[in-house]
């Protein structure tokens, strides 16, 4: 007995390891990359997760273009501006799709805009462009609001009367009632409980993507939607928030303004009615839900977390900071009216808000994509339907276009001139077909709060700190380590 299982046990050895280099020689063709174990892939080169350092030393080892294996799922990294331009910006449309992964398909159905696919995000998308354009992106209207809310947290700020204050929830609500105006054509206060239960779901959504349980999701979907645990509760959140935008929609319903829309809703449910006869038409509540949640991730999340690290990078940079206020004393005086438009007459305050959009990379990885049909790039064969990650931070960092690219220097964005210089390098919103939807909402905003900020105060350590935590949390979006600064006012305000 003990040689027939001893002859079982050696059988099935063999028929593993022949299954495993069959693996190997049926990959061959896709990029070098970790060595993929069964069941585990190249996950074990990661630690189970990518961090920064991670990927830097895996494309100084295989390259600017290499694969890590999760379990039988290949996954293919662009890392570098070259490689990331070649995909995403020259091969836009086949670099277009969205992964169909186990957990993606369960959190988001297909629906909205960031995971959806084919007709649906075609339409979805155009009519998200077409309708932000409407409700006055770009126009005085919609600025004079963020103006508003500006001038708010500056208020806000000012009730510290020039103590350690921590800015991360005024920020917070700051940007997501930009939104609300925009979607539901409303503010919210910070007691509004179920408003705030809405910014906590997608903060704690952000945190699960790309964690260990969520990797083990993907790996292993038929056990993790099984078991208790964070993946259970993502799910469960996510349901929560867009009942909270479903709520909305009937409200808006019941006072429809068909003939005079005034926001998001009001818009898509006009264009609902339209398209009512349309067998083709992806117009529903489900995906306006959906829309409506992801114009909060990209609203308050992102462009939040960047003002954060501006004031961080301000109060730690004081010379620099100095500069800003000079230019802006020079060209503006006492006023204190500055437009969009003025960023024209900044070049200066310009070159240091992208400098650090630059520098303080909001997403370590570019939201995935898939490829649409088979492709050949740098000599290797990526098929139709493989995963691709862009690396936007290895292309804002790389040493090939950056000539300081690890340190803050907003002479990245200036001419000899001194003039403010717009780059193809420049990432921060993403590029190609999926770039993000609200970029000039986003680059409005920005300037609006950073000026309207910096012209009230300046920025300074609280008493008796020498520095500030500059070091990220990454999750599937990088935030700054929770800050104190004080923001003194300026004499001339």
């Amino acid at each position: 007995m003990l040689w027939i299982r001893a002859f079982l046990i050696a059988l099935l050895v063999c028929l593993l390891t022949l299954h495993f280099l069959k693996q190997l020689w049926t990959h061959r063709r896709y990029p070098p990359g970790p060595l993929p174990l069964p069941v585990i892939g190249g996950l074990w080169r990661t630690g189970f997760g990518i961090s920064q350092n991670t990927a830097i030393k895996l494309a100084k080892q295989y390259g600017k273009i290499y694969t890590i294996w999760i379990g039988l799922l290949p996954m293919v990294v662009l890392s570098g501006f070259q490689a990331v331009k070649e995909a995403l910006i020259m091969n836009s449309e086949v670099f277009s799709g969205r992964p169909e992964t186990p957990f993606i398909k369960a959190a988001f159905k297909e629906r909205g805009i960031i995971f959806s696919n084919g007709h649906t995000w075609k339409q979805q998308r155009r009519f998200g462009l077409v309708t932000l354009r409407k409700l006055g992106l770009g126009k005085t209207g919609l600025e004079h609001r963020i103006k508003e809310e500006a001038q708010q947290l500056v208020e806000t700020f000012a009730e510290a009367k020039g103590q350690p204050l921590d800015p991360s929830l005024p920020i917070k609500n700051s940007f997501s009632n930009v939104i609300s105006v925009l979607t539901f054509g409303q503010r919210f206060s910070p007691e509004d409980e179920d408003f705030q239960n809405l910014l906590k779901s997608i903060t704690f959504v952000l945190k699960f993507g790309g964690s260990v349980p969520h990797i083990l999701y993907e790996l292993l979907p038929w056990l993790m939607k099984h078991l208790p645990g964070p993946q259970k509760k993502v799910l469960s959140l996510l349901e929560e928030a867009l009942s909270f935008a479903k709520k909305k929609i009937e409200k808006h319903k019941e006072h429809q303004a068909l003939h005079d829309p005034q926001d998001f809703i009001d818009f898509y449910l006009l264009e609902m009615e339209k398209a009512k006869n349309d067998q083709n038409s992806t117009y529903n509540e489900e995906n306006l839900a959906q829309c409506i949640i992801e114009f909060f991730v990209g609203g308050t999340d992102a462009t939040g977390v960047t003002l954060l690290l501006a004031l961080l990078l301000m109060a730690t940079h004081p010379d620099i900071q100095e500069k800003v206020h000079q230019e802006m004393e020079d060209v503006f005086g006492s006023s204190s009216l500055i437009y969009y438009r003025d960023h024209k007459k900044l070049p200066y305050t310009n070159a240091v808000i992208h400098e650090i959009q630059r520098t303080r990379v909001l997403l370590l990885f570019g939201s995935p994509r898939q490829t649409t049909k088979d492709i050949n790039m740098r000599g290797f064969h990526i098929p139709k339907g493989t995963i691709i990650i862009p690396d936007f931070f290895s292309a804002l960092r790389d040493p090939e276009q950056w000539a300081t690219p690890e340190e803050f220097n907003p002479n990245h964005f200036l001419d000899k001139d001194g003039l403010f210089m717009a780059r193809e390098e420049f990432m921060a919103f993403g590029a190609g077909a999926h770039v993000c939807l609200a970029e000039h909402l986003a680059r409005i905003e920005l300037f609006i709060f950073f000026t309207s900020l910096l012209r009230a105060f300046t920025f300074q350590l609280p008493a008796g700190v020498k520095e500030l935590n500059q070091e990220s949390v990454r999750e599937f979006t990088t935030h700054p380590k929770p800050y104190k600064l004080c923001a003194i006012p300026c004499c001339s305000t």
